[in-house]
């Protein structure tokens, strides 16, 4: 098995109230715990790609990437379009 930061007493209440074995159970919280993890670069980098691959052009980009920070998982102040795309391109 793959090494994991899933509690134990966690797979085991997930097992315990759900259909998932404990397999899955680790899969899913260890997944969860990545997605908290993500910082907000790899968020903003991440996001850019997503959104691109979807044909929207970088103005309207950055527009949607600032709105999505306000209400994102990690507090950040808000960022400029300039800071976005330093943080995309370096």
């Amino acid at each position: 098995m793959l090494t994991s930061k899933a509690p134990t007493e966690l797979v085991e209440h997930l097992c315990r109230h759900s259909s998932l074995n404990s397999f899955d159970a680790v899969r899913l919280i260890d997944e969860i715990l990545a997605f908290y993890d993500e910082s907000s670069a790899s968020f903003i980098q991440r996001r850019h790609h997503e959104l691109q691959k979807s044909g929207l052009a970088n103005a309207a980009i950055y527009k949607q990437i600032s709105e999505e920070l306000e209400h994102h998982r990690f507090k950040v102040e808000p960022l400029t379009e300039r800071q976005i795309r330093r943080t995309i391109y370096g």
